[in-house]
């Protein structure tokens, strides 16, 4: 009966037992490779707060056109992103104009991003 028993628990693993040192001599467990849910949730909530502070950011600073070319440009719309080029025929303009409305767009969150900073200094 006792070898029946022992073969059960023969092939599991415990998270907490050593599975090797890392370069200060100490031991890791699988627990401390593996995220936790805790670690996973703080990203998504700060994740999200950050998105709110971007969309702040945009509605003030940023003209309805720049704001758009932001939006199709890095997916903050949909998700999906989208070339330069995609975006001049959607808006009916020139590419080259594409990139000058997001380059200036990019500066002005730039500028209202850092001042931001020093103000909560």
């Amino acid at each position: 009966m006792t070898i029946r028993a022992g073969k059960k628990t023969k092939n599991e693993v415990s998270i907490q037992e050593p599975i090797g040192i890392d370069k200060e001599g100490n031991e890791i467990s699988l627990m401390d490779i593996l995220g936790t849910d805790c670690d996973s949730v703080i990203d998504e909530v700060e994740l999200k707060m950050q998105i709110k502070k971007l969309y702040n950011k945009m509605s003030k600073v940023l003209k309805k056109r720049e704001k758009i070319v932001i939006e199709l440009r890095y997916g903050l719309a949909n998700g999906g992103c989208k070339t330069q080029k995609e975006i001049a025929k959607l808006l009916g303009i020139s590419r080259s104009y594409v990139s000058r409305i997001e380059k200036k767009a990019l500066c002005k969150l730039k500028k209202a991003f850092n001042g931001l900073k020093e103000d909560s200094k």
